[in-house]
C-alpha cells in the first residue's frame, strides 16, 4: 500500500530510536483494526506460526495499511513466500531461520525489484493502480528482514549482517535458545543474542530482537535494540481473558 506520510519505516529504521511492534498471530483482522489505535510503530503479521492467510493479509492492508506500517513474517524465505507478502501490499517482510549470508541475500533479492533485486511485478494491489508508482514507492521503501535463530545463523551472524541491502536483522529469541538446548533465562542465551547485536553493529544493520512483553522491549531499546515487540496478541488477550474471570470470581466470593 505504501501510502503513509514519511519518514517511513525503513528510514526510521537507519535513524534508530527504538522502535515497538504489535505482533498478530491470532489472524484477526478486527483485532488489528483496534490493536493500531494504540499506534504502535508497525504491525507484524506471522504468517509462519500464525493463522494468517494470503487474502487475510490482503485485508489488513487494506484496512490499516494506509495509517501503520504492515510488515509480514513470512512462511519461509522463498520467492513465492516473499512475493506473496509483498503483493498483498505488505511494506515489508521478516524471513525467518536464516543461517547463511548466501540465504540473505537471495531474499533481499526476492523482495526487491529490479534492478537492484529479482522480485517479479504482479499481485493484485499493485496492479489495481499506477504500477509505475507503486514499482518507485516499493523500491525506496521495501523493508526486508531475516531472522537469526540457530546455532548455525549465530556462527554466521557478521556475515548475514553485512549482506547488502538488509534493513536489519531479527534475533528470534525463542527458537535460539531451543537451538542452543537452554533456557532464555541462561546466561549462554544472552551471550548469544549480544553477539548477534555486536555483528549487527560492526555491519551498521538494525538489529531487533523479539520480546514478550513491553517491559522487556523497553529495555531492550535501552540496550541499543532498533526494533523490539511492545505487544502480541495472544498473550494480551489470554491475560486479558484471565484477569477479567480472576475478578469476576473474586467479586463473586467476596
Amino acid at each position: 500500500m505504501m501510502k503513509l506520510d514519511g519518514p517511513f519505516l525503513r528510514e526510521r529504521l537507519r535513524e534508530g530510536g527504538g522502535l515497538g511492534v504489535f505482533w498478530s498471530v491470532l489472524g484477526s483482522s478486527a483485532l488489528v483494526e483496534v490493536a493500531v489505535e494504540a499506534a504502535p510503530d508497525a504491525v507484524v503479521l506471522d504468517a509462519q506460526h500464525g493463522l494468517w492467510s494470503r487474502q487475510a493479509i490482503e485485508h489488513v492492508v487494506g484496512t490499516v495499511g494506509w495509517k501503520t506500517p504492515v510488515l509480514v513474517r513470512t512462511v519461509d524465505g522463498t520467492s513465492r513466500s516473499l512475493g506473496e507478502a509483498l503483493d498483498a501490499g505488505a511494506e515489508g517482510v521478516i524471513a525467518p531461520l536464516v543461517e547463511t549470508a548466501g540465504q540473505a541475500a537471495a531474499i533481499v533479492a526476492a523482495a526487491r525489484f529490479p534492478p537492484e533485486g529479482e522480485r517479479s511485478g504482479g499481485g493484485v494491489r499493485p496492479l489495481k493502480g499506477n504500477f509505475s508508482a507503486y514499482y518507485e514507492q516499493a523500491r525506496s521503501r521495501t523493508v526486508v528482514g531475516v531472522m537469526i535463530e540457530t546455532v548455525r545463523g549465530l556462527e554466521n551472524a557478521a556475515e548475514i549482517a553485512a549482506v547488502p541491502g538488509l534493513d536489519f536483522v531479527l534475533v528470534g529469541t525463542g527458537d535460539l535458545a531451543l537451538s542452543l538446548g537452554i533456557a532464555p533465562s541462561d546466561p549462554k542465551h544472552e551471550a548469544a543474542c549480544r553477539a548477534v547485536f555486536d555483528a549487527c553493529r560492526k555491519a551498521a544493520t538494525p538489529c531487533a530482537i523479539f520480546t514478550p512483553n513491553a517491559t522487556e522491549a523497553a529495555r531492550r531499546v535501552a540496550q541499543g535494540y532498533a526494533l523490539t515487540v511492545a505487544a502480541n496478541d495472544i498473550d494480551l488477550v489470554g491475560a486479558g481473558l484471565s484477569a477479567a474471570m480472576a475478578r469476576f470470581r473474586e467479586s463473586r466470593s467476596a
